[in-house]
């Protein structure tokens, strides 16, 4: 835990990731929801922070939100080094890959260690984006939590040292009129609900109230909401999951979530009632089901 009075050193969703082979079909369903993305950007990728850059098999488009964002992360060269072992990523899991915003990566770190949920050690990440000055670099160092206390999902944290490249402004804004990752959904086992929000609130050192039928854990921007599956029919109804736990869905916050609704219904995708809005099928939304709330 944080010293008191001193702020978490993790306290943000800063993305969430989806993998997918097919980077340009993602990208065109994910314009399709109302999305505005960023253009192809490869990644490099160090051992450490200061160590050599290799390239990657890896590269993403982005919907950026100015504090968080989701990640299309495209296996673009398949032959090419995995350092991430993204390969292994999309074999084993169902669901979402999460990145917490952290502001401070060695005190994450270290805080992760003492808890007892070892990690990669730090890796830094860097990649080149167009910019209207021209191209800049992106600059980032992540730390992954061991997947052996991750089963629902990858999970990492990451500190950005040049988030004006990230969240440009010609970027921000979307169609759909989305302003940020509200939230992200875990559900679990019915008879562990406890377990999971223990561990949670650990991870990301943060307390816990009860909302309905989930525990929520708050961050200053964005959420981590823990659920039974015994009440998935009511949170996204009709869907239907592989094996808990997993996290399932996320959900991004819109201006309008009725005019959002709309402009997506009316390109043909279809969408379901949630008790907060709406969400679209995982098979409409490259993998995950995607839910839209009002801001």
């Amino acid at each position: 835990m944080n010293a008191p009075g001193t702020a978490p050193d993790v306290d943000h969703i800063d993305h969430t990731v989806l993998i997918t082979t097919d980077l340009a079909a993602a990208s065109a369903r994910y314009e399709a929801l109302g999305f505005t993305l960023s253009p192809v950007s490869p990644h490099l990728l160090a051992e450490r922070p200061g160590g050599p850059l290799t390239p990657t098999c890896t590269a993403n488009r982005c919907a950026y939100f100015g504090q968080s964002f989701i990640e299309l992360l495209g296996i673009v060269d398949p032959a090419a080094p995995d350092p991430w072992g993204v390969h292994h990523l999309r074999e084993t899991y169902r669901g979402l890959l999460v990145t917490l915003g952290s502001r401070d990566i060695h005190a994450t770190a270290r805080r992760l260690r003492t808890a007892g949920l070892a990690s990669t050690g730090i890796r830094a990440l860097e990649r080149e984006v167009p910019t209207p000055e021209g191209p800049r670099t992106v600059r980032a160092d992540s730390v992954r939590i061991d997947a052996v206390h991750t089963p629902e999902g990858a999970l990492q944290a990451t500190q950005h040292f040049t988030p004006q490249y990230v969240h440009q402004p010609r970027y921000l804004d979307h169609p759909n009129g989305a302003v940020g990752v509200h939230s992200v959904l875990l559900v679990v086992p019915d008879d562990e609900v406890d377990t999971h929000e223990e561990r949670y609130a650990k991870l990301l050192d943060a307390g816990v109230w009860i909302e309905g039928p989930k525990r929520v854990l708050s961050l200053r921007h964005g959420r981590v909401e823990i659920a039974p599956r015994a009440a998935l029919d009511d949170l996204l109804p009709g869907h239907s999951l592989p094996a808990v736990p997993l996290l399932a869905a996320h959900t991004v916050a819109v201006r309008d979530v009725t005019a959002a609704r709309g402009l997506i219904e009316a390109g043909g995708i279809p969408t379901r009632a949630t008790p907060d809005g709406f969400y679209v099928s995982a098979q409409d939304a490259c993998g995950v089901p995607l839910a839209f709330t009002q801001s």
